[in-house]
């Protein structure tokens, strides 16, 4: 399927972009989160009278993105788990649990913008993680778990 992307998509193209994508992947995620139309010749049409303001609202999620990436720039979140003696947590930190904490320290962050390289976090320790505020903007965090004090 041909669709126009009103956004910036990763590994798929800039905003304007005319792209051949999966029927499905054009369906159920790309149309649904208006990160793209169907290419028809209206769309196409329409698109380009909108442009500048579709490019104005693309710069400002790019500056919001960049303050909240020097915001998070070099911050360490300390999260407690339960632990064994060994180090080993019972169960472990995902990201949900790092997107939290860094909530409550007054950054709104999804738990879909937290990266973990090697998957969830499942020792005592310290570990980098990536936060993705917006496809340009990648910021690495240091992430603490402690043992949790009974």
């Amino acid at each position: 399927m041909q669709v126009i992307l009103l956004e910036k998509v990763a590994n798929l193209g800039n905003l304007g972009d005319v792209v051949k994508v999966k029927d499905g992947y054009a369906r159920n995620f790309l149309i649904p989160t208006k990160q793209a139309r169907r290419a028809t010749e209206a769309a196409i049409k329409e698109f380009e009278a909108r442009r500048a303001e579709l490019e104005k609202a693309a710069a400002e999620k790019l500056a919001a993105a960049q303050k909240l990436g020097e915001a998070l720039a070099g911050k360490t979140v300390r999260i407690a788990q339960k632990a064994g003696v060994d180090g080993r947590l019972f169960g472990s930190v995902t990201n949900a649990d790092i997107a939290d904490a860094l909530t409550k320290l007054g950054n709104a962050i999804a738990k879909s913008q937290v990266r973990l390289p090697n998957g969830p976090l499942k020792t005592v320790g310290e570990f980098p993680v990536n936060v993705v505020a917006h496809t340009d903007v990648v910021v690495e965090i240091n992430v603490h778990v402690v043992p949790e004090a009974e």
